[in-house]
């Protein structure tokens, strides 16, 4: 097999022929590593390949399940792997290495997937724009001088280019669905407590923060699902289980729902009218479905939510010092990029009343979107409000910056996703356009609290009326 024959399989589909002898799991670790060196120059998605990768593969193999055999890559951040490094992008962080399997680690090698190296993150996590100090800088497949998305951007660029199928993931105001969007992916951010984060991060980031995936087939994000979710010892309440299992729901019957959608922004700039236009042939599509459709959102102050999400992202890292102490570091410029570094000592200078009053939006916003999911079935908006941006436009590396200043930019770009955090609602970006200078569009679309089934049902329907499976961005294993 060459590396077009094994960027042309999903995560499914390459596992099928692995169980069946096609291709033994030593060869497909081995084009994995192929392709990182094929595409890694370009776009520096993989910051690490595993030096024991064929032999994990072979074992990975061994186990079975869905995905056996499959290469899979890790979220520099989120999900630990016992005995493997964890630097969260970050020189705070640097050689850091994790005693104990996260849960989702445990369930992901039960699955069968081979986890063979990390993909690159921002530090910490904040940004949507995947540089850093210690990593450098990822590019967009599509575009290598634009941004991938954060901050999983390492990961959807890995899986955009053919390096993997499908690479873990998290989300705590659009790091699943951001990079899904610039890099034409399938990214699904799940129900608050659908997917356990334990033993050490339950319900992480006062319960705005998610793991899963990113994918190129709504099949793989399906069977997925099935593979990980669940709670678990320590988790803070159980979310109500699924009617079946979630690759059913592709072959399930699509009923009549009521969809509001809109085009209009929720922040200070307007929707880019390549998107806009993305959105409303979405909607359209619906229609022509059967659906019932009603140009409609939620009546919030979304300024009021983003600063809310800031805040609470900020009182989030408030333990950082005590951790850095433990490493026998400091929180200074020595080991925090400026802008890092600057949000964190915003966040220590909140008042007490000021971090409630956060929680109280919080609290309202959950009860007015409970209440609009009360009149419809699902939301469709735009994933970005603009097409993917240069480099530099808002990394934490800048130190020009002020924290209001950048959280002010990531609303302008981002401002259709906090929302779905904070509601702890189930949201997921589909690659439902392109732009005419060929950059994706994302398209995303929420459901009510605890109801991925409808999302995964409406995302294959999506996949079958306007299918992007053979899309092939410049920088590909293919191509070289």
């Amino acid at each position: 097999m060459n590396l077009d024959e094994y960027a042309r399989y999903d995560g499914l589909g390459l596992a099928e022929i692995i169980r069946k002898g096609d291709i033994k799991p030593v060869e497909a670790a081995e084009l994995f590593i192929a392709a990182v060196k094929k595409v890694n120059p370009q776009i520096n998605s993989v910051i690490e390949v595993y030096d024991d990768a064929v032999d994990i593969a072979k074992f990975a193999a061994g186990i079975g399940g869905p995905f056996c055999g499959v290469p899979f890559l890790r979220k520099d951040l989120g999900a630990t792997e016992g005995g493997r490094l964890q630097e969260w992008g970050s020189r705070l962080f640097k050689g850091y290495v994790p005693d104990n399997d996260s849960f989702l680690m445990t369930r992901f090698k039960k699955a069968g997937l081979a986890t063979l190296g990390r993909s690159t993150v921002p530090e910490l996590g904040i940004s949507g724009q995947t540089e850093t100090i210690l990593q450098g800088i990822t590019g967009n497949p599509w575009a290598p001088d634009r941004m991938a998305g954060g901050s999983s951007g390492g990961a959807a660029a890995s899986v955009a280019a053919g390096i993997v199928p499908v690479a873990h993931a998290s989300d705590g105001g659009g790091s699943i669905r951001i990079p899904a969007s610039c890099c034409g992916l399938v990214g699904l951010n799940p129900s608050r407590g659908r997917i356990s984060a334990g033993p050490d991060r339950q319900d992480p980031m006062f319960g705005l923060a998610r793991e899963f995936v990113v994918s190129r087939s709504v099949r793989d994000t399906a069977a997925m699902l099935d593979a990980v979710h669940g709670a678990a010892v320590g988790d803070p309440f159980i979310i109500i289980k699924p009617d079946r299992p979630y690759l059913e729901e592709l072959e399930a019957p699509l009923e009549k729902m009521k969809i509001a959608f809109t085009a209009e922004a929720w922040g200070p700039d307007p929707v880019d009218k390549e998107i806009r236009k993305a959105v409303e042939k979405a909607a359209a599509v619906c229609e022509a479905m059967g659906h019932d459709l009603s140009a409609d959102s939620p009546a919030l102050d979304y300024a009021k939510v983003n600063t809310a999400v800031m805040n609470a992202f900020g009182l989030a890292d408030a333990g950082l010092a005590d951790e850095a102490e433990s490493l026998g570091r400091a929180l200074n410029p020595d080991y925090l990029e400026p802008g890092t570094l600057k949000m964190i000592e915003r966040a220590q200078n909140l008042t007490i009343a000021e971090a409630m009053n956060s929680f109280e939006i919080m609290r309202q916003t959950r009860y007015i979107v409970g209440q609009f999911f009360q009149k419809y079935d699902l939301l469709i908006t735009p994933s970005l409000s603009i097409l993917p941006q240069p480099h530099g436009e808002f990394s934490t590396k800048r130190d020009d910056l002020e924290p209001h200043e950048f959280w002010e930019n990531d609303f302008r770009i981002f401002q259709h996703m906090g929302l779905f955090n904070v509601t702890g609602t189930p949201s997921v970006s589909l690659p439902l356009g392109q732009s005419e200078s060929g950059l994706p569009v994302g398209v995303q679309i929420a459901a009510p609290f605890g109801d991925e089934a409808a999302l995964i049902r409406i995302a294959a329907a999506f996949e079958e009326a306007m299918p992007w499976k053979d899309r092939i961005p410049p920088v590909h294993v293919s191509r070289f």
